[in-house]
């Protein structure tokens, strides 16, 4: 399968990045909000969200109906769509584990970012495929700045 790549702005993946740093050694999440086209999907802006996990949080995000409602009504109120998640991966690879894969949906961008004690190591996108049976990865497209609204 092929897809498109992900369009995001230094400054976004840096942001991500540093969301990841700020919660470690706790996974952080949010939303990805952007434009979708058959030949790119550009993230436009970001929406931090509390991980909600209070069981394992270490190595396990979960975002509420709620913060997915808070999520499309952002994005609408922006006039752009909810194209994608991101997460960190405390002490481990920027690959989606078989419990994302359980918990991920199709047709998202999915963002992950490698992060230790010292810092944020690899950051990766992955799309689920529409079978469920596995993610395919997805060129990160660095841009210097997101595109206006």
């Amino acid at each position: 399968m092929s897809v498109s790549p992900l369009r995001i702005s230094d400054a976004l993946l840096r942001r991500i990045q540093a969301h990841g740093v700020e919660t470690f050694p706790h996974e952080c999440c949010g939303a990805m909000l952007g434009r979708d086209s058959e030949t790119s999907r550009e993230v436009i802006e970001l929406l931090p969200l509390a991980n909600r996990r209070d069981d394992s949080p270490r190595n396990r995000f979960e975002v509420t109906p709620s913060d997915v409602q808070m999520a499309e009504k952002k994005a609408r109120e922006m006039r752009v769509d909810v194209i994608g998640w991101y997460h960190s991966h405390p002490n481990a690879p920027a690959r989606p584990s078989e419990f994302d894969r359980e918990h991920a949906w199709p047709w998202y961008s999915y963002v992950i970012v490698s992060v230790e004690a010292s810092g944020p190591r690899d950051t990766k996108s992955w799309r689920l495929r529409d079978d469920r049976s596995a993610y395919d990865p997805e060129v990160i497209e660095s841009v210097a700045q997101s595109a206006s609204i």
